[in-house]
């Protein structure tokens, strides 16, 4: 923070010359805890006057957003209101200076009612106002929701026990906010020890001092739940004693990408103590003496006193001049290291565990160089749950010093060479001459090595005390050869020769001459070891090895000669050879391929792809050095391209093999070989062709002069269309008259339709397309290509040009089609039938084909709909329309003259009214054959108006008004007097006329007859009510009996036009007026069946006179005796009732019998079928069933 402050005051002092004032804040929101600690800061920059500036901090609080409330100032100690006064006397708000520019606004303890947005102002020093003096960010002040709880409580473990504590965390915040979680382990005034800890990123961590620990798993952390976090420690140790407790900690991210601890909280702790096992221990090291002679045995013993030995784990660790000798762990076995691992396999030394106490380390023959302080170290080990060993506790004792004698030697070494500096490839001979003071005490081993550059030892070849001749593990292949020869020449001298000497043989020589004595038990023994060397440098033979390209003829033209020179330096003798390759780089290829070799033994070997230059081509090397010159005569554009010379030194092994010691890549020689000059010209006129569509489009292309008269030309014939960016090819003649069609004649079909023709004077060729269509309309034009044979006999491209370009337009045939738009109307009753006529009067080509299909335009429908369709071919379809009105039997066309198409509608229904038009398309092929629509058009409308019949339906009454005694019948007649048609139906209904006020007075039982029928129209200004006795459809089907008559009516048909209803059994509630109305139906075109209108008769008066009262009457007609009679006294009259109504009910038998007998005989009706209640309850029923009718 200090230094982000320190880079403003910079950049502020820089700018002060010409910046303006501008104060800045800390970015909000910034959300934090009640009771926490916040800091806010506040910088200005830009500024002129003194470098310290003052700041004055204010807050705008939520309930008045308008209302400055003033905190704290550091110029102005009277600046805070009253609410923050005492705050700021106290020291929990203040203001700390960063720098001159920069201030913190510290809020040591905050409060809910300090949320709100903060200002920073700073007063102005400049000469005047200019920039911003102040900044405000908004400050959220959230409840401290963060717990962290433990249960207190103390713990006496014992070493090695494992130790199992939890803590709940939790918070309640809203915000996004991320939680760490921290064990922790603290001892009296000791600073706190962090045992695991999860950050708030979900990574675990440790302390230094459980680090290894929690990486072997001895240490854990574990989430149980949403919010316990679990501490686990395996093996407790001394160390572990002390107060556990976690520690959590609520984070939050500010606007600037950091995160901030709001809160942490502590949890109560646990003290746990740890009462340590016995587990110290003692190491003595011991041996016999400590001066001993070379070739004596030596013994150490390394002795562990300790409890419990058996169960706990140890390793032991053997130590010389403090170098490692061997290593133990808890299994025993011994690890020793490389030089002593020597000894020990050949016998000549032991490590081993004697008792689980003691451990042994045994040198069965000193050597001088065993001389030094021996130690061992026991470090004991603890295993883990997961089965590994950790290290614990670690001793060890004193050293021991001993010392080893040698056995005194008088020798003297000397080494001799032939040279000391030669070239790679030449012998080396070297003498090691080994001197004694006095008689020799024992036998020689003499050992030749080379120390290289990089102090490299490498044995080369050695001779031990048995004289037998051993080559070093480097050196053994060549030996092998006779490469590397060792003899002893004389009892006291060794010589070594080194044959065809390498780079890797420089370096230092060195005689090595060991004396052995043979001791008491008859073993060998080193009595003394002299050295003595001499440095051999050898120069390779790739130094300075180079080579170069030169030529004096790099730019040629076709059939010329050119020379390419290959110098090699420096000059190698004879035994040193060079091979030599020309490789080539064709013009435009990125790969050198080889050209000609002159290999190591003197031949020449051609490459794969030289057979163009092998005729052409001479290659020389120079006797004198390894130089090679290639010529090459009748270049052409073959030939050029970049040429190299590869050159490689050679080396011959001591196996006769053969290596490359080196190569050398000379520098590039490019080689250009020059075409003749093109003269090629091609016509660039532009022309303008415009032509009907099946006529031929003729194309030329015109070269106006050539290179040589040998020349021949590849003509490609392109054509450009708008929507394309490039030409595309249709056809193209390569120069030895090839024909290749291009993309575009292949997609478009155009193979059977192009001729291409070459004139005689060989400068003009052409370009036909046969049958143009439309599509071939476009910008045509040739690309020719000028080609030449080279010297190599083969073509090749001199030039291109491209021709001017000729713009073809093919265009269809004018459109000439037109129809007669006369206009017409037509008015016919139905049935009759309706001609339509569609005339055309031009059309485009005789050749054409007519599609002619009618459209009928229906009264409150804008959209029209189609009726029939002819297509070309002479193909009759019905539309939807005719589908719909049943048109498609009643339909007829003809075509009586070319161009003349009638459309009759027979048996035409009023449906069938509208307006009547064709619409004609004119169809044409195309040059492929293929047919397509070139015109059409529209003819002017008939308007078809389909009426019906006119109505002279007329009813009138035979029968006039009547008086009639109660109990007979009376009739009512329904004369039809005349009708509209002969095919005419009639349905025929009777009403009684009552008027509604006089009805409900006068006519009981009205108010049963829910379901009576009543004419609906003029109901609101009609006073008469109808009521309908009985109707009978047109299709001779009976409707519902009014209720009153149920079962007293007879229906009649006298004649077709005669209808009779006899009412039986009258009584006076039938007196009134009586109606018949008669409904006309005809059927339609379709066979269904319309009504065209309806007549009503005039009223018939019917009068029934009231003769006596009978007993059913008065009982019926009165409420209060109906029910004295039948409910109240039941029990006791129900007897005599029965008895009356049986009496009545005979009476009314012989009644009906004497009816039957009397009147006139029925045309077509039967008896109806009376059906009597026993009571009065239900008046008598007339059914009129379908069998009663004849």
């Amino acid at each position: 923070m200090k230094c982000f402050f320190q880079v403003l005051s910079c950049l502020a002092v820089l700018g002060a010359v010409t910046a303006q004032r501008q104060v800045a804040v800390q970015e909000g929101p910034l959300y934090r805890t009640e009771g926490s600690h916040i800091t806010i800061w506040c910088n200005v920059s830009g500024y002129q006057g003194p470098s310290e500036q003052n700041f004055q901090w204010s807050i705008y609080l939520p309930s008045a957003p308008e209302r400055e409330v003033q905190i704290v100032s550091t110029v102005d100690s009277s600046f805070p209101y009253a609410i923050y006064t005492q705050r700021v006397r106290g020291g929990k708000i203040y203001v700390e200076r960063v720098q001159g520019n920069s201030a913190l606004l510290h809020i040591t303890d905050l409060q809910a009612r300090d949320a709100g947005e903060y200002e920073c102002h700073t007063p102005n020093t400049d000469d005047r106002y200019f920039g911003s003096y102040s900044a405000k960010m908004n400050l959220v002040v959230i409840p401290d929701s963060l717990q962290a709880a433990a249960v207190p409580q103390t713990l006496h473990k014992v070493e090695q026990d494992p130790l199992e504590l939890t803590c709940e965390v939790a918070t309640e915040t809203f915000q996004h906010s991320h939680l760490s979680v921290a064990w922790l382990r603290q001892r009296g005034s000791e600073k706190p020890v962090e045992v695991i800890a999860l950050s708030r990123d979900f990574v675990l961590h440790s302390s230094s001092e459980y680090a290894q620990r929690q990486s072997l798993g001895e240490v854990r952390l574990d989430k149980l739940g949403s919010a316990t976090f679990r501490l686990t420690v395996f093996h407790l140790q001394p160390a572990d004693q002390g107060e556990f407790y976690c520690e959590a900690a609520e984070w939050i991210q500010d606007p600037d990408g950091s995160w901030y601890a709001m809160t942490r909280k502590r949890s109560e702790g646990t003290v746990v103590t740890v009462q340590p096992t016995d587990k110290e221990f003692t190491v003595r090291l011991e041996t016999e003496k400590r001066l001993y002679t070379m070739g004596e045995p030596v013994e150490f013993r390394c002795i562990l006193e300790a409890q419990n030995i058996p169960d706990r784990y140890f390793s032991v660790s053997w130590a010389f001049n403090s170098s490692l000798i061997a290593s133990m762990g808890p299994n025993a076995v011994p690890v020793l290291n490389s030089e002593f691992a020597h000894r020990e396999a050949r016998g000549q030394l032991k490590v081993a565990k004697e008792s689980d106490s003691v451990f042994v380390l045994k040198i069965y023959h000193l050597r001088q160089e065993d001389s030094g302080k021996y130690n061992c170290r026991v470090t004991e080990r603890e295993k883990t749950v997961t089965g590994e060993f950790i290290d614990k506790e670690s001793k060890r004792p004193k050293n021991i010093p001993i010392i080893v004698l040698p056995i005194k030697s008088s020798i003297f070494v000397e080494v001799a060479s032939n040279a000391s500096v030669i070239l790679e490839g030449e012998h080396l001979h070297f003498s090691c001459s080994v001197r004694t003071a006095g008689r020799p005490q024992g036998r020689f081993s003499v050992t030749w090595q080379l120390v290289d550059r990089q102090n490299r030892r490498s044995n080369i070849m050695w001779l031990d005390r048995d004289g037998t001749v051993q080559p070093g593990v480097s050196y053994w292949e060549r030996s092998s050869f006779g490469a590397v020869q060792m003899e002893q020449v004389q009892p006291n001298t060794f010589s070594l020769g080194i044959f065809n000497s390498r780079k890797e043989d420089e370096g230092q020589y060195e005689c090595h001459v060991t004396e052995w004595v043979r001791a008491v038990d008859g073993e060998w023994q080193v009595v003394g070891e002299r050295r003595a060397s001499t440095p051999v440098s050898i120069t390779a033979l790739e130094t300075g090895f180079a080579v170069t390209a030169i030529s004096r003829t790099p730019g040629v033209t076709y059939s010329d000669s050119f020379d390419l020179q290959c110098i090699i330096k420096p000059h190698y003798p004879a035994r040193v050879p060079v091979s030599v390759t020309w490789r080539f780089q064709p013009v435009g290829t990125v790969e050198f391929h080889d050209l000609v070799t002159f290999t190591r033994d003197g031949g020449v070997q051609w490459g794969d792809r030289s057979s163009t230059f092998r005729t052409r081509t001479a290659i020389e090397k120079a006797e004198s050095s390894n130089n090679v010159r290639l010529s090459i005569s009748r270049a052409s554009d073959t030939e050029a391209g970049k040429y190299q010379c590869v050159a490689e030194l050679w080396w011959r092994n001591y196996n006769s093999s053969w290596t490359r010691l080196a190569d050398r890549t000379s520098n590039l020689l490019e080689i250009r070989v020059l075409q003749p000059v093109t003269k090629l010209q091609v016509s660039k006129s532009k022309r303008t062709l415009t032509l009907v569509e099946n006529r031929p489009i003729q194309l030329n292309c015109s070269v106006r002069s050539q290179t040589s008269l040998n020349s021949h030309f590849a003509v490609l014939w392109y054509v450009h269309k708008p929507s394309d960016a490039d030409g595309k090819l249709i056809l193209k003649t390569t120069h030895s008259s090839a024909f290749e069609y291009g993309t575009y004649a292949e997609e478009e079909g155009l193979r059977a339709r192009l001729q291409f023709e070459r004139h005689v004077s060989g400068g003009l060729f052409s370009l036909t397309v046969q049958r143009a269509e439309v599509s071939d309309s476009g910008s045509y034009y040739c690309h020719v290509e000028e080609w030449l044979l080279s010297p190599n006999y083969a073509w090749y491209k001199l030039a291109e040009e491209v021709s001017g370009r000729t713009e073809v337009t093919v265009k269809q045939p004018d459109s000439r089609l037109k129809l007669s738009q006369a206009q017409g109307n037509l008015s016919v009753l139905e049935t009759e039938q309706v001609r339509l006529e569609c005339v055309v009067l031009n059309r485009t080509s005789a050749a054409s084909q007519l599609a002619v299909e009618w459209f009928v335009w229906k009264p409150n429908h804008p959209e029209r709909e189609a009726v029939a369709r002819l297509s070309r071919d002479a193909t009759f379809h019905y539309g939807e329309q005719a589908a719909r009105n049943n048109l498609e039997g009643r339909l007829h066309l003809e075509s009586p003259s070319s161009g003349v198409y009638r459309l009759f509608i027979q048996n035409v229904a009023v449906q069938d009214s509208g307006a009547y038009s064709c619409h004609v398309e004119e169809w044409l092929p195309s040059p492929r054959g293929l047919w397509y629509k070139r015109a059409e058009d529209t003819a002017g409308q008939t308007a078809v108006t389909v009426t019906r019949p006119d109505a002279t339906l007329q009813v009138d009454t035979v029968v006039p008004n009547a008086t009639v005694s109660e109990k007979a019948a009376f009739q009512l007649d329904c004369s039809i007097v005349s009708r509209s048609s002969q095919d005419s139906r009639f349905a025929v209904a009777w009403y009684s006329l009552r008027t509604k006020a006089a009805g409900k007075r006068g006519r009981p039982g009205l108010e049963e007859q829910d379901d009576e029928e009543e004419e609906e129209e003029d109901e609101e200004e009609d006073p008469t009510e109808r009521t309908a006795l009985l109707s009978v459809g047109p299709d001779a089907v009976f409707g519902p009996e009014g209720s009153p008559w149920e079962g007293r009516l007879r229906f009649q048909r006298l004649s077709p036009l005669l209808y009779r209803l006899t009412v039986l059994r009258a009584s006076p509630r039938d007196t009134g007026n009586y109606s018949c109305r008669v409904e006309e139906w005809l059927p339609s075109p379709q066979k269904e069946w319309y009504r065209l209108t309806e007549e009503e008769s005039a009223p018939i008066g019917i009068r029934v006179l009231d003769t006596s009262s009978t007993l059913q009457s008065v009982i019926c007609s009165n409420d209060a005796l109906f029910y004295f009679v039948f409910f109240y006294p039941f029990p006791i009259f129900g007897i005599l009732i029965i008895t009356i109504l049986l009496v009545r009910f005979k009476s009314r038998s012989s009644s009906k019998n004497a009816d039957g007998k009397n009147g006139v005989p029925l045309l077509w009706i039967k008896e109806p079928h009376l059906n009597y209640s026993p009571t009065c309850l239900e008046p008598p029923v007339l059914s009129i069933h379908p069998g009663a009718i004849d």
